[in-house]
């Protein structure tokens, strides 16, 4: 088979078969097919787009690249949750405990962070949790308290990894049917009953718009039928960040606030959706009850109990959260309604100022980051504070960060959740 032709025929927008896909595949991970002939080949998908066989083939490939995780001895119904990733998406935090205190059994995977979007792992080793284990000694924490939240293990779908990094940094990772086979093969191997996920769209996330959402959406709840699993996809919003905090301490110590019943609304809205879908699931009960028992939980401190066992089991102290002293207030220059914010620019003012990373290797300044004051739809006096900034030993902008908020004469309404599609 020849890597010249597979690319030819999808620059000339025929569909590849299964044979071809595969060939392309495996020979990108073993070193026959280059760098560049892959990158070529990821252009004519994105300019050509897959049909669903495709992409189907293409999941299922990646799938078999590498290890699968075996959770069939943890008891009970395993869901996993995934977020495509956005500006102080501290859900996890939150969510995996109020989860496990329904009694449902939280075996979660997660990532650290690489450009603007938080890393859950990082947020976690912010408080001194130990995030890497033995399968045996993660599975029989979560049989013990019904949670453990670790870095990937095991050689997880090695050819989603080398292509993810390769689309990064050659203008390919915008692909619908690219970005379904990633994240379903990540979460077909980490060995998940069912699967709930937050799929971001607006300025701060990688989808940009609702209908490109939808078919993302039905695209991924279709591959998991084909996989005999069922998804659910939430849609959310990204045009402002999520909650008020952008750091990995300052988030943490909002998801403590949410977990002890406080907090932002926001954060508390989108987390008791997406716990109510996991425990409906879970248990196969109606949605209805599952977030009675949620709210319940998050009312009487159950969920903050069974976060406080979980951080003891794995090494952490909550009492280690630290933020940096050096901290400015940023005022408005004029008076009027947040019309409109840049999520992806603040997002970067954090990774800059040393709170995200340029590169996988790069160490992370867990103190610095920025609370939000005012959000979309609120109304700002001139010289009213805007948000507050954690700096260490970087400074920045204030024009920069002011260039990041739109302020007009109309109140905007905004809508969290925009759509919830099931299978």
């Amino acid at each position: 088979m020849d890597i010249i032709k597979i690319i030819e025929n999808k620059k000339n927008g025929l569909e590849l078969t299964t044979e071809e896909i595969k060939y392309a595949v495996d020979g990108y991970l073993n070193g026959e097919v280059k760098d560049y002939q892959m990158s070529a080949l990821l252009m004519a998908i994105v300019i050509n787009n897959m049909s669903k066989r495709e992409t189907f083939d293409l999941t299922k490939i990646m799938l078999d690249s590498g290890d699968k995780i075996d959770l069939s001895s943890i008891d009970g119904v395993v869901v996993d949750k995934h977020s495509t990733g956005g500006v102080g998406d501290k859900t996890t935090l939150i969510l995996a405990s109020l989860v496990a205190s329904c009694g449902v059994s939280v075996a979660k995977m997660s990532g650290r962070g690489l450009g603007y979007t938080g890393g859950t792992i990082d947020k976690l080793e912010s408080i001194g949790v130990k995030t890497e284990m033995t399968l045996d000694d993660f599975i029989k924490q979560v049989n013990d308290i019904k949670i453990a939240v670790v870095g990937q293990m095991g050689n997880l779908v090695p050819a989603d990894k080398k292509i993810y990094a390769l689309r990064d940094v050659t203008a390919t990772v915008e692909s619908i049917p690219l970005i379904a086979s990633s994240i379903m093969s990540k979460k077909l191997a980490s060995g998940a009953d069912k699967i709930v996920i937050d799929l971001k769209v607006g300025n701060g996330a990688l989808i940009k718009n609702i209908k490109d959402a939808k078919e993302l959406a039905s695209l991924m709840i279709e591959i998991g039928k084909d996989n005999d699993k069922e998804v659910v996809c939430i849609v959310s919003d990204m045009n402002q960040p999520l909650g008020n905090a952008i750091g990995n301490s300052l988030e943490v110590i909002e998801s403590i606030e949410v977990l002890k019943n406080k907090g932002p609304k926001d954060v508390r809205e989108l987390v008791i959706s997406l716990a109510s879908h996991m425990v409906s699931m879970a248990k196969n009960i109606e949605l209805e009850e599952a977030k009675k028992e949620v709210i319940y939980n998050l009312k009487n401190n159950l969920a903050y109990e069974k976060f406080l066992s979980f951080v003891k089991a794995q090494g952490g102290n909550i009492d280690n959260i630290e933020v940096a002293r050096k901290v400015f207030s940023i005022k408005s220059i004029k008076e009027g309604y947040i019309t409109k914010i840049n999520t992806s620019k603040l997002g970067e003012i954090v990774k800059l100022i040393g709170g995200g990373r340029v590169n996988k290797e790069d160490k992370i300044n867990y103190k610095v980051g920025i609370v939000l004051n005012k959000k979309i739809g609120d109304y700002v006096k001139k010289d009213e504070e805007l948000l507050k900034i954690y700096l260490e030993d970087k400074d920045m902008s204030i024009k920069e960060i002011l260039n990041c908020f739109e302020i007009g004469s109309k109140k905007i309404e905004t809508k969290l959740i925009k759509e919830i599609i099931c299978q």
